[in-house]
């Protein structure tokens, strides 16, 4: 594997080869010949092959367009392969429509059709696996692991637990002995003095390399590989700040086995430090998933979009105030985001405390109704859309709800490791709120056997429990 500048002149030589194969390649007879006789819809084309200052023309702006819309990924820092695999095909993406946009406008040399399709859908296959490529690491390369931390007593006896070399660690300049707060100043020889009363006058791990704030900075620089967390209390934001930080930059994460109550780890790891779950599920179940929530909510916003304008009049109608309702939910390892709802109740005295529908009676009349059909709920089929939640998950949890959920359910966190759902396995088994441990115990189940089979299950669950819903209501 190659880093720093390294890697930079190898991806950028890397594109440039693969761009004037991909063109070379398309622009050969018999790739022609097959294109435009086989393909459907380009198979009414003609064989076109450029010769001299037209296939210059070609090879330049291929060079340029796809050279320049990949210069994210000439950046040397560690990433999930997904993300990279994603990320190098939206960039091939856009330099094509570039290319295509220049040559309609007769801006510049125009590519035949057929030659600029074949040029980006093969460096669309080639340009992700070299990315991926040059960042694979030799099988006899030593990880590299940092020790991140806010409690020094972990972190000096994590480090020797370590199995492989570990390049130093990261923590605040006041941390904790146990719970009380303690200055460390960096001595001169990589160790590291606690003062204000601390019991030893050295610790005995590797360098520190700045506060937790330069996590992201130290994971590029140094390349690492595999980050270990030694925080005191496994519930602070820092400590899911660092998991996500990890998860966005595909580097695994490990923890002692006592503090992994907060957390996903991997099963049957039976070991002192234990692999936590980033990625609970295989990339393709992630890839199925997206692809279907995208399908669901792009048919569900299409064929309600009648509907909204139906519901919108007769919340105005019934009661004063707006007609969607916006709420805070958490996402993934504790981030938030908004969610909006049809609104059902009376806009004032809102309690953070969990309840069942008939003990509020600050629903509204057309609120009811609304709750009972589930009608509320469709507004975020457009956060499934934008990518905030999925179709099926566990479900989002309001930001100030969750404070007296975890009193009742202590790893309620746990959920936090995937993105929170329109409908769940909780949902379709009547655990609500109200009932946090048995609605963890359904969503942890749901994190444990997600599959695109188990989603679709679900989803009929779902559909079928709001057709009888709606079917009661109109009943006599």
């Amino acid at each position: 594997m190659v880093t720093g500048w390294q890697y930079r002149t190898v991806s950028v030589l890397g594109v440039l080869v693969l761009t004037i194969g991909a063109v070379a390649l398309a622009n050969h007879p018999t790739a022609q010949l097959l294109f435009t006789t086989y393909v459907p819809v380009f198979n009414r084309l003609e064989v076109t092959v450029l010769s001299d200052r037209s296939l210059y023309w070609a090879i330049t702006l291929s060079v340029v367009a796809v050279g320049c819309s990949l210069v994210p990924l000439y950046k040397p820092q560690p990433r999930r392969v997904l993300d990279t695999v994603v990320l190098s095909q939206k960039r091939i993406l856009v330099a094509g429509l570039a290319i295509a946009t220049l040559g309609y406008f007769n801006w510049s040399h125009r590519l035949p059709r057929a030659t600029l399709v074949m040029t980006f859908a093969i460096l669309g296959i080639v340009v992700p696996a070299w990315f991926v490529w040059i960042r694979r690491r030799p099988p006899e390369e030593a990880d590299r692991t940092l020790v991140v931390g806010d409690d020094l007593e972990q972190i000096e006896r994590i480090s020797p637990s370590v199995s492989v070399p570990v390049l130093g660690y990261l923590c605040p300049s006041v941390v904790n002995v146990r719970g009380e707060p303690t200055s460390v100043e960096t001595a001169a020889d990589g160790g590291v003095t606690v003062g204000d009363g601390g019991e030893r006058d050295r610790l005995e791990t590797p360098n520190r390399l700045g506060g937790l704030s330069r996590l992201e900075n130290v994971l590029c620089e140094y390349d690492v590989d595999t980050v270990v967390l030694a925080f005191l209390n496994a519930d602070r934001a820092e400590f899911f700040g660092a998991l996500d930080t990890c998860h966005d930059h595909g580097v695994s994460v490990k923890i002692h086995r006592e503090y992994a109550d907060s957390v996903l780890v991997s099963e049957g790891d039976v070991g002192e430090i234990v692999d936590v779950d980033l990625e609970p599920w295989d990339p393709l179940d992630h890839l199925y998933k997206r692809v279907f929530d995208v399908a669901f909510a792009t048919v569900g916003l299409a064929a309600f979009a009648p509907l909204f304008a139906v519901i919108a009049l007769a919340i105005k109608l019934d009661s004063s105030g707006p007609v969607l309702y916006s709420q805070d939910r958490t996402a993934g390892f504790g981030e938030t985001f908004p969610v909006y709802k049809f609104r059902t109740m009376v806009p004032e005295g809102e309690s953070v405390t969990p309840s069942e529908d008939e003990e509020n009676d600050r629903i509204t009349g057309v609120g009811r109704v609304l709750r009972r059909t589930h009608l509320d709920e469709l507004p975020q089929l457009w956060s499934i859309l934008a990518g905030n939640m999925s179709v099926v998950g566990p479900r989002a949890a309001w930001t100030e709800e969750e404070v007296l959920l975890e009193e009742d359910a202590p790893a309620w966190r746990k959920r936090w490791f995937v993105k929170p759902g329109l409908t769940g396995l909780a949902q379709v088994n009547d655990a609500s709120s109200t009932d946090p441990e048995t609605k963890l115990r359904y969503d942890l189940e749901y994190i444990r056997r997600q599959s695109f089979w188990l989603d679709l299950k679900i989803v009929v669950r779902q559909v079928w429990r709001v057709l009888e819903d709606v079917l009661e209501m109109l009943g006599p």
